[in-house]
């Protein structure tokens, strides 16, 4: 997970101001064949999202019985299978979940225990890439990144 941090980190450093309005900018308006209460569980609920491009969603959920957050993304119209990643990790534990794979429809779940804890998560539709530093803490302002290779 710190390797895989760390490159998303200095590509994300890197492309911050070619993409920090994109991530601002709003979704399809096609209807996902899923949600994230479907992929991560229906204890799950959505606590922050972020736009990826115009195809798709990463979605922060979190389980306030378990402490948990999930992680998923996915796409606005899915269709034939695309390079997709959901990931989460929490820096306080150096705990993290990852998912990298080709998917037609939706990357995920992720999980990890980050109940009292910020935690940067983030996700890839091709090659546009979110990453959410900081986030779901109240003590910091996150961070958001939007780029593409």
């Amino acid at each position: 997970m710190r390797f895989t941090r760390s490159v998303l980190g200095a590509t994300a450093v890197a492309a911050l101001s070619l993409g920090a309005t994109t991530a601002l900018a709003g979704t399809a308006s096609a209807a996902p064949n899923t949600t994230p209460q479907k992929v991560c569980g229906s204890s799950y609920k959505t606590v922050n999202s972020a736009p990826i491009g115009s195809r798709g969603t990463v979605y922060l959920t979190y389980n306030a019985s378990n402490g948990k957050n999930c992680v998923t993304t996915i796409r606005n119209t899915p269709g034939t299978a695309v390079d997709m990643s959901a990931w989460i990790y929490v820096a306080d534990t150096d705990q993290g979940d990852e998912d990298y794979g080709t998917y037609t429809s939706f990357a995920g779940p992720t999980y990890v225990y980050g109940k009292g804890h910020c935690v940067d998560w983030g996700g890839s539709i091709g090659n546009v890439y979110v990453q959410i530093s900081g986030s779901n803490c109240g003590a910091l302002k996150e961070s958001r990144v939007t780029y593409t290779r």
